[in-house]
């Protein structure tokens, strides 16, 4: 019979995502998260197999914490209402962050993405779920007159989903509110109706 684990999943995730997020994976190492999460190297093997299938754990639960959520909270507000509040929370996100970390998941796909094919899809179909919920909240609003026909839907959920990417990258370096503001308030604006 397999032993039960002797610590808490929730908590030692918590510490390897800080982990991380502080210092990137490529240079996060095994002595890092061990020191970070106070359990074994042997333990974390044991509960998550290697660094590379802990560090996918990190970012499922980072996704389904954050994104996800986000998206499933802003759902059940009317179409533009919703792409604003979702900006409104990105914008709190960036300027709060003390240390300027910016987000996990832009992150991943810049140090990343680029260079393992496993991870590239694993963010590209975030991305996807998140240009999706732009897609809904834009044909919505375009059915009910409250976002322009202007633009095709999916140019629209583009654009949003590459305003967003810029703008999480940005806040990194230069976390000013009249800055970040600036990038939203123009790609909120070509929602608007004529």
């Amino acid at each position: 019979m397999a032993r039960p684990r002797e610590f808490d999943e929730a908590f030692v995730l918590g510490a390897a995502t800080q982990c991380f997020w502080d210092r990137g994976y490529e240079s996060t190492s095994v002595k890092d998260l061990v020191a970070k999460t106070g359990i074994t190297a042997a333990s974390l093997y044991n509960a998550f197999g290697d660094k590379r299938a802990l560090f996918r754990a990190v970012l499922d639960r980072y996704v389904e914490g954050g994104v996800a959520d986000r998206m499933r909270r802003c759902q059940t507000l009317a179409p533009r209402e919703a792409i604003g509040a979702f900006f409104e929370e990105i914008l709190t996100l960036s300027l709060s962050d003390p240390d300027h970390k910016g987000c996990l998941l832009v992150n991943s796909a810049l140090e990343i993405a680029p260079h393992d094919a496993e991870f590239q899809e694993v963010i590209a179909a975030v991305l996807r779920r998140i240009e999706q919920f732009f897609l809904g909240c834009i044909k919505s609003g375009q059915a009910d007159g409250t976002i322009t026909r202007s633009l095709p839907a999916r140019n629209l959920a583009q654009h949003l989903l590459a305003v967003l990417m810029g703008l999480r990258a940005l806040a990194r370096v230069r976390p000013e509110r009249a800055l970040l503001e600036g990038v939203i308030r123009p790609a909120l604006t070509l929602l608007d109706l004529p």
